[in-house]
């Protein structure tokens, strides 16, 4: 007995674990570590004396002799120093910029406590200067150690995907910056790739004329003709973090021109939301030269408004709503909580956020944004401060001839999210809404407005404390129920592309640029609100697809046709901006604009929303609608036999 309770003693104090400690401590790797690392400050102690003294084998035989002890205290100081920041666990064979902070900070700590020690030990002080020479001579042999074994592995690594080579495909790459140069250094280090830069282009004149890793950089032409044959080009990498989309279809329509393919490297924002994979390049595609221009949103302030709280996405598994969960976790939030319907795209959007890895609680939960009962036990047990409340239907031929489901998803659900809100006393509330509520000519939009006068009768209710605001924006490029993915299989099937009328227009914006809206929304927002951006100029479908057609190598109307189908039910010829009753008013955002009105009566919106609730299935569709003009009397209805 006395034995087994000696085990357990060893096992209860973690005895077993420190001897395993030990044991990879005195690898043997370790061990010709320690040799080697010692080798070098020895060389470079007795080299600094050489150093110092002139080459005078005098000087250096006597102080090499009375020294001993301070080679000692050297080693000592220097081989702690190299554990604790970490030079025993690093690949030495990977050398880059944080493993040359870490080396040089290494040899400062060292330097620093050998200095103090040899002023409180006079025995082991040796001359001021050869004791700065040693510490430029140790820092600069593992320098070089660690450089020589990098070459030596690039060189081996290449050599060994030399049986698997091909044609190296000579490429240029557009933007002298930060992201082309860190795209440049990657690419000469990975020669194996088969792709070799040859050229820089930049539109910035003070660029011109210089070297990065030794590529020259000129300016960006307006006919690469010269540029192609002179340097034999076969494609163009386009490396600039914040590029105009007007001026990337100048550029990709120049290449394409002249038979380059055009690439783009994401930026590092897109890799540290996941909103891409870590990939080098990618397709130019549709988003990139139809995409609005970048607009500037104050991140500070977006941060502070959204740092430490709890916050609930409704919807969390759509288009919106996930982007929402990712530009929200990067904020340092205390809590992100997920509410969908659908567990699949629940499961999806949690599995992306816990790979981005931003160290925020992540609560994913199903839920239908209907179900009163359940959405209060949530609420009142997660305590959300904010509730960006995303989730509804959206796609405009579906809901009309559904409006029974339309009523209850988007009207009822947002009532029931936002009667929660003001009653458990939750600090924002944010609905999603859509240029598609302005003067509706479909049951969607109808529906949706009818959603903004909800939340801006929450706002007038008797002891309400919660901020009610409604974001409203345009199409968005790439959501799951754009346009895009439609031509774009129609287009990989070799067409026709199918259009409902040539002079269709709309207001477009990407998925970022419509979250980054939301949260600047969300961050400025009094209380009671339509707050809408200032999107620009509006877009023809039409040219968007002759844009997709070209960016997939075909020409329209010879090798893909365009097919005129006529407009679908509920369908507008151009979206507006906001209804005649509405008053348009700055915010302190300049691209920011609020929408003002007469505010809706709680009491009138509350007697509206009890008749959904008695609303059935089997209610025939003109009748909702009429039901809808009732609500929404700028509502267009268009009855259906």
């Amino acid at each position: 007995m006395r034995f087994l309770d000696c085990i357990s003693w060893f096992k209860n104090k973690n005895i077993m674990n420190l001897l395993q400690k030990i044991k990879t401590f005195f690898s043997l790797r370790n061990i010709v570590l320690t040799g080697v690392y010692s080798f070098i400050v020895v060389v470079a102690f007795y080299m600094s004396f050489f150093l110092r003294f002139d080459f005078d084998l005098d000087d250096v035989a006597y102080h090499g002799r009375n020294h001993l002890y301070t080679i000692l205290l050297i080693l000592c100081v220097n081989l702690s120093s190299l554990y604790v920041f970490g030079q025993y666990k690093a690949f030495l064979a990977f050398f880059y910029m944080r493993d040359l902070f870490l080396l040089v900070w290494s040899q400062i700590f060292a330097f620093s406590i050998l200095f103090v020690l040899m002023i409180f030990f006079p025995l082991f002080a040796f001359p001021r200067g050869a004791q700065l020479i040693c510490f430029i001579l140790t820092l600069s042999g593992l320098g070089i150690m660690r450089v020589g074994l990098r070459l030596v592995r690039e060189r081996l690594y290449v050599r060994n995907q030399e049986n698997n080579s091909f044609t190296k495909s000579r490429v240029a790459i557009l933007g002298a910056g930060n992201l082309g140069a860190s795209l440049v250094s990657d690419l000469l280090s990975k020669s194996h790739l088969g792709v070799e830069p040859v050229i820089l282009l930049d539109d910035d004149p003070s660029k011109v004329g210089k070297r990065v890793a030794g590529i020259e950089i000129v300016a960006v032409p307006k006919d690469f003709t010269m540029l192609k044959h002179r340097y034999l080009i076969d494609r163009a990498i386009i490396a600039i973090s914040k590029i105009s989309s007007t001026r990337l279809s100048e550029i990709t329509t120049a290449l394409r021109k002249v038979g380059i393919s055009a690439l783009i490297q994401p930026s590092y924002f897109d890799f540290a939301v996941g909103r891409t994979k870590l990939a080098p390049v990618r397709q130019v595609n549709v988003l990139d030269v139809l995409g609005r221009n970048p607009v500037d949103l104050n991140d500070a302030f977006i941060g502070e408004s959204l740092r430490g709280k709890v916050v609930m996405v409704t919807g969390a598994g759509g288009s919106i709503g996930s982007e929402l969960c990712r530009q929200i976790a990067m904020r340092k939030v205390d809590m992100l909580i997920l509410v969908e319907h659908c567990e699949v795209q629940l499961f999806k959007i949690e599995q992306d956020l816990k790979s981005c890895k931003f160290g925020v609680p992540i609560i994913p939960l199903v839920a239908n944004v209907c179900d009163s009962a359940r959405m209060e036990y949530l609420i009142k047990r997660f305590k959300p401060q904010i509730i960006f409340h995303a989730a509804a239907h959206k796609h405009v031929p579906l809901m009309e001839y559904q409006p029974s489901e339309a009523l209850k998803n988007n009207v009822l659900g947002t009532w029931t999210v936002a009667d929660l809100a003001s009653r458990c006393g939750v600090e924002k509330f944010l609905l999603i809404s859509t240029d598609k509520a302005v003067n509706p000519t479909n049951v969607m939009g109808a529906s949706k407005r009818f959603a903004e006068l909800v939340v801006q009768s929450m706002q007038n209710r008797l002891d309400n404390k919660t901020c009610f605001v409604a974001v409203r924006f345009g199409n968005v490029l790439g959501s799951s129920g754009s346009v895009i993915p439609t031509f774009k299989k129609q287009i990989e099937a070799g067409g026709p592309v199918t259009l409902t009328h040539p002079d269709v227009t709309r207001y477009f914006m990407t998925i970022p640029e419509a979250v980054g809206l939301v949260l600047q929304c969300g961050a400025q927002a009094n209380g009671g609100e339509i707050l809408v951006l200032d999107m620009g100029e509006p877009i023809k479908i039409i040219d968007l697809v002759r844009r997709m057609i070209s960016l997939s190598g075909f020409e329209p109307d010879k090798d893909i046709n365009i097919e005129i189908i006529g407009l679908r039910p509920g369908e507008k010829l151009y979206e507006e901006l906001q209804n005649k009753d509405e008053r348009l008013v700055r915010t302190e955002h300049d691209r920011i604009f609020c929408f003002s009105c007469m505010p809706e009566k709680y009491e009138d919106i509350y007697e509206y929303v009890k008749k959904i609730r008695d609303i059935s299935d089997t209610t025939s569709v003109n009748d909702l609608k009429r039901f809808l003009c009732e609500v929404v009397p700028e509502y267009r209805v268009q009855y259906y036999e």
